[in-house]
């Protein structure tokens, strides 16, 4: 490593430690100047396919926008026909490239397994997924297959369309799936059987973070699994980014933290450059990102000693039973 590169990495992980100065638009604004990132080649997603879950409004919003810029055709799903159809229509205007649009609430496993295969017909091989879909709720609710809300839509659904749609992924290869998870997930432990958080003690921001931490941890065991399918695992969050479900969900936090909040487009950033580069991202799999670095799932030892080789196990098992689909025996 040169000295540049090794004084670039010092003042990254001087960054880091703060999750003030890291996860706000500080974080991302020295990082770029820093690192000298570029912009992907206009055209460079020409030719490609990207599906983006929860693509109607903030961080999806932009994250399709952005990749259809960039000559991708982009299928985006919304909760709302109505609604998801008029954003396609929105981005196919803005962008001269035809969005397509797909009705489907991540939470409800009928509707998941009736988009995987709307998708896997209409394209039969898929460069990169995006799971973006889902909202913090302050209220339990459960959906009809018996799930907590938050859960089912980020964690099994989630896991659901990935296990369906690997035969167009494997077609595509190398293709890339990305979870869009949250900074949230570093206070929360691993967790499978208080995943789901019962009525007397539901918090959602508790709640929000338990998913977010099996998702990190399901990147990585996808990538373990599926090492030569030639599909690239990633996990990333975004920084603390100022986006509608902020605004609705967090208001206080969003009030407190105010000027320093990244616009969604900083946030969309390394989802992007995940999707693009050709470099660490389309080799690096099971990896966790921020600011187009590679980071630890831990902060806390809390949490690192929850992540057990038995509790990980555990957790796929709990979501092969629930999605219903084991991804080892999906035909390739």
């Amino acid at each position: 490593m040169d000295i540049g590169a090794q004084l670039r990495k010092v003042i990254d992980v001087a960054i880091e430690a703060p999750v003030v100065t890291s996860f706000t638009r500080i974080g991302h604004d020295v990082r770029s100047r820093l690192e000298g990132w570029t912009a992907p080649a206009a055209g460079s997603m020409a030719g490609r396919v990207v599906v983006v879950t929860g693509g109607t409004s903030g961080l999806g919003r932009v994250a399709a926008r952005e990749l259809a810029e960039l000559g991708a055709t982009v299928v985006i799903t919304g909760r709302d026909a109505k609604r998801t159809t008029a954003v396609a229509a929105e981005l196919s205007t803005a962008t001269g490239i035809a969005v397509e649009a797909e009705t489907a609430d991540m939470g409800n496993l009928v509707e998941v397994r009736a988009l995987a295969d709307r998708l896997a017909a209409r394209h039969p091989a898929i460069d990169v997924l995006v799971h973006n879909a889902g909202a913090l709720s302050n209220e339990r609710r459960t959906t009809g297959d018996g799930i907590e809300q938050t859960v089912a839509s980020q964690v099994v659904g989630p896991f659901l369309l990935t296990s369906l749609l690997l035969p167009a992924l494997r077609a595509a290869a190398p293709s890339r799936v990305i979870t869009m998870s949250s900074g949230g997930m570093y206070a929360s432990n691993l967790e499978v059987d208080a995943l789901e958080m019962d009525a007397g003690s539901y918090k959602g921001a508790e709640q929000y973070a338990r998913a977010k931490r099996a998702q990190v941890t399901l990147n990585e065991m996808w990538a373990e699994r599926f090492d030569a399918s030639g599909i690239v695992f990633h996990a990333m969050h975004p920084g603390w980014a100022d986006t509608p479900g902020v605004e609705e969900s967090l208001p206080t936090f969003r009030k407190i933290v105010g000027p320093l909040l990244r616009t969604p487009e900083q946030g969309v950033d390394t989802l992007v450059w995940l999707a693009t580069d050709s470099g660490e991202p389309s080799t690096a799999s099971g990896s966790f990102w921020l600011d187009r670095r590679r980071r630890s799932l831990h902060r806390l030892p809390t949490t690192r000693r929850t992540d057990t080789p038995e509790r990980r196990a555990a957790l796929w098992a709990w979501c092969v039973e629930r999605a219903g689909i084991d991804p080892a025996a999906v035909p390739s």
